[in-house]
């Protein structure tokens, strides 16, 4: 009988895998096609602005709505997997049937979230009236994107529901979500703040294993009976606004940059030229994954991304050399994290949108932390890593200029990008689209990249930009709870606790933003958090830019913490070794990272009162 019902359920679930599977694919194709459409008319307007000398006055404003859709074909793609930044570890620990109820509820959460969205846009899109003044473009347009982004959510968590846990699970999850989206249109006039009755409910989403952006969403919506100012189509207008600065536009191009020099084999050749510089030390193979980490920084801006190639390139070469699974995988995931530092960084262009900081300013604070984090991480591996020997001989000065030779395209992308940014020569998102144009000549010139590689570029990046572009429009309305409570005076208390100096609110700050992190996904954190810690930080009289690197830094360590450790699980999936072994054997590298924390911050602390004595020196 259970043979049966096994076979019978396997007929069920691969007619709905093989309808999943084409809907992903149509998504992909179709934000891969938005993807170049918006590369293109970013590259067309720069070439018009350096080249011709004079400019499309609404190709700004077309490109951000461009993104938007992006964002609004991605939205299903953002519900499950890795994209979805599920907190699930909680969830996998319970007994079958315990386990099975939390994946109903979370499934509920997400549909209300996506509910919020669909019904939110919509009537938006009825309300508004008028044309936008640049495009002459309707302007209801951008919050039906919305709305069919959150109809194709719910039948793509439908779907999946189906397939994972049979159609009577998928009937409860749905049920649930519509019952919870009832209970948010009440008006119980509750005396709570609407910005605790968020938190708690997004929490509650999050611990079950609710897609995070989704999780938001549904808490900010529940406020509605609680007195909460957001109605769903106030809620979806934030989330565009949020979403909708030309600023980000950046981040889709960061990656596909990052994903052409992957594809186009041009980040082995960093390997290579690493392994000539550091192969023949101790622990020369993990060192050598450490200096292509520090090199592939300067060209992607994705710690994910880096993550996903070091899994599928250096990992089984480290394992071939003789490190355990779990410690090769802990050594790819700890030195990831850097490229979130080192610059481009997309957590410094989040940060930058969320806090209005110079994004200049904080890609020269990068560089320092980075090579800070760097020399940590080398310290780390040289102490940790025993009984391997896998030492190369060394390298001569000729086999090293000829691999400093083959990696230099790769190497000037990350140049022309900064240098062009920090001097003010083009704009954020102009260099950004210079990067992508740089990475694609590159592999053309060197025949190393054909159409089916960029194709899979554009397909894996619109992907990964769409899911951050959904998180942070999705903070956004969360964000707007806590200005309205005055969440930032309490937050400014708790700072503030032992005193108002720069020491005291450094040392506060770092163990908020520690304790924030580990239930927080790294974008979220930075958007919710940045705007009410940096005020306090000012106060306080600490350089906000020092303030901003410091704080990326704290929050891009949790990549490798449990319960969230993205990079662990993203390294752990692909080398299929249990998530918990690689958190065990990532400790000594969270270990020397606290270490280089402690050492940025007391340096930022102490830097008020330096700083007058180093300028009457120079």
């Amino acid at each position: 009988m259970a043979r049966d019902r096994m076979r019978k359920e396997n007929r069920t679930r691969r007619p709905l895998a093989r309808i999943e599977a084409r809907l992903r694919r149509l998504l992909e194709g179709a934000g891969a096609l938005l993807l170049a459409a918006l590369f293109a008319l970013v590259m067309t307007a720069v070439v018009a602005r350096y080249v011709a000398g004079a400019g499309f006055v609404w190709s700004d404003e077309l490109a951000t709505w461009l993104f938007l859709a992006l964002v609004a074909i991605g939205m299903p793609l953002a519900a499950n997997g890795v994209l979805a930044m599920r907190l699930d570890v909680l969830v996998r620990s319970l007994p079958q049937g315990l386990g099975r109820i939390a994946a109903v509820l979370a499934d509920g959460i997400a549909f209300h979230g996506a509910l919020v969205l669909a019904s939110g846009g919509a009537s938006v899109a009825a309300l508004v009236g008028g044309h936008s003044t640049v495009l002459g473009l309707p302007e209801w347009l951008r919050f039906a994107a919305f709305a069919g982004g959150g109809a194709l959510t719910i039948l793509t968590l439908l779907l999946s529901a189906m397939r994972e846990r049979g159609l009577a699970a998928a009937a409860a999850s749905l049920l649930v979500g519509v019952a919870l989206y009832g209970v948010a249109q009440l008006s119980l006039d509750i005396g709570m703040a609407p910005s605790l009755v968020a938190t708690l409910f997004a929490g509650t989403g999050l611990l079950l294993g609710a897609p995070l952006p989704f999780a938001l969403l549904a808490g900010v919506s529940m406020t509605g009976p609680f007195g909460g100012l957001m109605p769903e189509p106030a809620i979806v207008q934030t989330m565009v606004g949020g979403a909708g600065k030309f600023l980000l536009l950046a981040i889709p191009f960061f990656l596909l940059a990052g994903e052409l020099l992957t594809e186009g084999g041009l980040a082995e050749r960093l390997i290579r030229f690493a392994a000539t510089l550091v192969g023949h030390r101790r622990a020369g193979l993990a060192q050598t994954a450490l200096v292509s980490s520090v090199l592939f920084s300067g060209a992607s801006g994705s710690s994910i991304a880096n993550a996903a190639f070091g899994a599928k390139v250096m990992a089984p070469t480290l394992v071939a050399r003789g490190y355990p699974p779990a410690n090769a995988a802990a050594i790819v995931a700890g030195v990831s994290m850097l490229d979130n530092i080192i610059p481009p960084s997309i957590a410094f262009l989040i940060l930058a949108s969320a806090t209005n900081l110079s994004v200049g300013s904080l890609l020269v604070g990068g560089f320092v932390a980075g090579g800070v984090l760097a020399l940590a991480l080398a310290i780390g591996i040289h102490v940790s890593v025993r009984g391997v020997v896998d030492a190369s001989p060394k390298a001569s000065a000729a086999e090293r200029g000829r691999a400093l030779i083959g990696a230099m395209p790769a190497i000037g992308l990350g140049i022309v990008v900064v240098v062009g940014i920090r001097f003010g020569v083009v704009t954020v998102t102009e260099a950004s689209a210079l990067a992508v144009a740089y990475a694609g000549l590159a592999c053309l010139a060197l025949r190393s990249l054909d159409g089916r590689g960029v194709v899979t570029a554009l397909r894996k990046s619109a992907a990964e930009a769409a899911a951050i572009g959904l998180l942070i429009g999705a903070s956004a309305p969360f964000a707007f709870l806590l200005a309205v409570d005055r969440v930032s005076e309490q937050m400014a208390g708790v700072v503030t606790a032992l005193g108002a100096g720069p020491l005291a609110v450094t040392l506060l700050a770092n163990l908020v933003l520690l304790a924030a992190g580990l239930f927080l996904d790294i974008g979220a954190a930075i958007l919710l958090l940045a705007p009410l810690l940096l005020p306090v930080a000012i106060a306080a009289g600490l350089d906000p830019i020092q303030f901003g690197v410091v704080l990326v830094v704290n929050l891009m360590i949790h990549g490798l913490t449990p319960p969230l450790g993205i990079l662990v699980y993203v390294v752990s999936g692909i080398m299929r070794v249990p998530a918990a072994d690689v958190f065990r054997a990532v400790l000594p590298l969270l270990g020397v990272l606290l270490i280089a924390l402690m050492a940025l911050s007391l340096g930022m602390a102490a830097w008020p009162a330096l700083a007058p004595s180093l300028a009457a020196l120079f």
